[in-house]
């Protein structure tokens, strides 16, 4: 399996190098050269399968010759053997149609683990053989941050330093973060929103004076390893309900458009999804997007779901690539329009053509808090406010009765006591294993969000790349 950027000009990489590449030197994601397919017998071989067994069958095309079965196997047995719940991943149901898809049963109770405990063991396993030290650079509005540093924390031939938006995450997210004190971790909390962050990590890319000094890699899910690894469980969860001879319907709630990004290269490699449900809050660009074709970006409003507070979501670019037929020159010409005038109009042509698979809701602070109200009251659950979006916007969708929707419930709702006590009256207990969590000695640099700034700091803290073979 090759890899190509969404813009067309940077190098073609295999597996294990799009892996260690994380972002494309032109400024692109990286995507495969084309879906691999599964087919009906294929898809319904899986049922019955552990997640594991799953995972190495839907990521093996991916991984292509980079490592053998048996190999991803092991990493994968590695990876979800830290799981509190033995199908690393459970169906539960609500009520006669909806469905909660639970992702937060990793070690930093969020969605983000299932894909960076695998990427952390790739990233460790891939440079084995190099005389290379990695430099590993994010951005997160939360979850993401706490899930790459656990993941990373005292692995050799990487540092990680993680951008976080100040104020703007809960004391549980950040404190996962900054309570990390090995040696390889740096936090540090700007000055600013998520897509200040995120922002200036793509300008770290870009900037190639800084970045030829450096390996640097990525963790969002603008690396293609991390999104791969999401795919596995829109597989697991549908051929529980019934796939392929039954469609089913995914709820995602969503600022970054990765989790539900996977779930169309799911579609697109044959598994019978119905419908995919983008589920915003009132940062809502991605709903304006697939609804009206207005792309544009607006101020970052703080809620109460601090993971999605964003305004600019980089895994569109993957779906808009496909919408311009794979044309990585015209979508590159899209994007320098874009990034320029921080407005895109979507053609209603690819619009149309979007909707084939994708609806979208805009879901309210009130009607938020009324599903998280009503998931306590009528089925003894207590959700978390990513998850209430998403399950708000499953229950508004228009769809056939007999097809289940399965709300990917994202995050385990400790990580947001005071929300979901405003909500409920209940506040939820934090899970034993990370207990002593609020006791724990706090370790961050706080820095503006400029981009010498940034890069003064990482580059005071980490390894030059003078002997790095990783392709530019």
């Amino acid at each position: 399996m090759r890899y190509i950027s969404t813009r067309g000009n940077a190098p073609a990489l295999d597996f294990e190098n799009v892996t260690l590449a994380g972002l494309a030197a032109d400024g692109g994601l990286y995507v495969p050269e084309r879906w691999p397919s599964f087919t009906a017998a294929e898809i319904a071989d899986l049922a019955g399968l552990s997640y594991v067994e799953t995972a190495v069958r839907v990521m093996a095309p991916f991984v292509g010759d980079a490592l053998t079965q048996d190999e991803l196997r092991a990493l994968c047995t590695e990876a979800y053997g830290r799981f509190d719940h033995a199908a690393v991943t459970p169906l539960v149901q609500l009520d006669g149609r909806n469905w909660l898809l639970e992702l937060f049963h990793g070690p930093t109770l969020a969605f983000k683990d299932v894909a960076l405990q695998l990427l952390g063991l790739l990233f460790e396993r891939f440079l084995a053989g190099r005389d290379t030290h990695l430099t590993v650079v994010g951005a997160t509005s939360g979850d993401t941050g706490s899930a790459a540093i656990d993941a990373l924390a005292g692995r050799a031939k990487v540092d990680i330093f993680m951008l976080h938006p100040a104020g703007r995450v809960s004391d549980v997210q950040r404190r996962q973060m900054t309570t990390v004190l090995a040696p390889n971790v740096h936090n540090i909390a700007i000055d600013g929103s998520f897509d200040d962050a995120q922002a200036l990590v793509k300008a770290m890319f870009a900037d190639r004076g800084f970045a030829g000094r450096f390996a640097l890699s990525a963790v969002n899910s603008i690396n293609w390893a991390r999104l791969m690894a999401q795919v596995v469980y829109y597989f697991y969860a549908a051929v529980r309900l019934g796939a392929p001879e039954r469609p089913v319907a995914f709820s995602v709630p969503t600022g970054n458009f990765g989790d539900v990004f996977a779930g169309y290269v799911a579609q697109r490699m044959g598994l019978p999804v119905a419908r995919l449900i983008v589920a915003t809050n009132v940062n809502d660009i991605l709903h304006r997007a697939l609804s009206a074709g207005d792309y544009s970006v607006g101020t970052v409003t703080p809620t109460a779901a601090p993971s999605m507070d964003i305004q600019v979501s980089s895994n569109f670019e993957r779906l808009l690539f496909d919408l311009h037929g794979r044309d990585g020159a015209a979508l590159a010409a899209t994007m320098t329009g874009f990034e320029a005038s921080r407005s895109l109009a979507i053609a209603p042509a690819m619009r149309e053509e979007a909707a084939g698979l994708f609806t979208s809701a805009r879901i309210d602070p009130d009607a938020m808090a009324l599903a998280m109200r009503s998931a306590s009251q009528t089925a003894c659950m207590l959700i978390d406010p990513h998850t209430a979006i998403g399950l708000a916007a499953a229950r508004a969708a228009e769809l056939p009765d007999v097809i289940p929707i399965v709300t990917l419930a994202t995050a385990h709702p400790a990580k947001f006591r005071d929300a979901v006590e405003r909500a409920t009256g209940q506040r939820p207990v934090l899970p034993a294993r990370i207990g002593g969590l609020f006791e724990r000695e706090e370790r961050f640099a706080s820095l503006p969000a400029d981009l010498a700034a940034i890069e003064n700091y990482v580059a005071a803290r980490a390894v030059p790349a003078e002997r790095v073979a990783i392709p530019a």
